[in-house]
């Protein structure tokens, strides 16, 4: 396993993260349900973009273990929404003027976004919590704080953080978050390497005080 940290840390070193959109402040959200063999417990997480690259993002499994997928993605959703409403008022303290005040919230899940959008009738279950936070984000959006979306799995930047990824479609994955190639720029800092004698040359140019001229062996 440390060998394949240490492999990732040396092929990405040259990848970084690139700014240069417009001002929208976008979330997106996912699940993977009961992806976790041994307690059955969903995989959850959500991505926060500005500016045209990713500002945070947050991967972890659920507390608790849900009964369906739906009652998963609730539970995604309301982690992305506070995380993003805590995000969206140290932005408007440090002076940052977003798009607009209301946050938009991608997902993936029709039957999820109907909960929450929709004034139709509340989901079946017996997770008080699930419940909860299902009452909570269609208080949100109905006062107009947040909206969530509809975005397809294949263009979720989420979805990337809750499952592995197959090598066909990392490439995707990493433009998605903004991540661009800076080896050119890199090459560019680097500084040349001085001969010794040509150092010296060079600081026998200066103006130094005799006594701080370099001695010669």
């Amino acid at each position: 396993a440390a060998d394949r940290v240490l492999l990732y840390l040396k092929k990405t070193a040259s990848l970084a993260l690139q700014f240069g959109g417009g001002d929208e402040f976008i979330v997106t959200s996912d699940a993977s349900f009961a992806d976790d063999t041994e307690d059955r417990k969903s995989s959850q997480a959500y991505v926060m973009r500005l500016f045209g690259g990713t500002i945070g993002w947050k991967a972890n499994k659920q507390a608790t273990v849900t009964t369906s997928t739906t009652e998963a993605e609730l539970l995604a959703l309301a982690q992305a929404a506070k995380e993003a409403m805590f995000i969206s008022r140290l932005l408007t303290e440090l002076g940052v003027q977003l798009d607009e005040e209301r946050i938009r919230i991608q997902c993936d899940n029709l039957q999820t976004i109907q909960l929450v959008n929709k004034d139709i009738t509340r989901m079946q279950t017996k997770l008080r919590h699930v419940d909860i936070h299902n009452h909570w984000l269609r208080q949100e959006a109905q006062m107009d704080r947040i909206k969530v979306e509809y975005r397809p799995t294949t263009d979720m930047i989420a979805d990337g953080l809750t499952k592995p990824m197959h090598h066909a479609s990392l490439g995707s994955f990493i433009e998605q978050i903004g991540l661009v190639d800076i080896s050119a720029h890199l090459e560019k800092r680097k500084l040349p390497e001085l001969e010794e004698r040509e150092l010296l040359s060079k600081m026998g140019k200066l103006d130094l005080d005799p006594a701080d001229q370099p001695v010669s062996a």
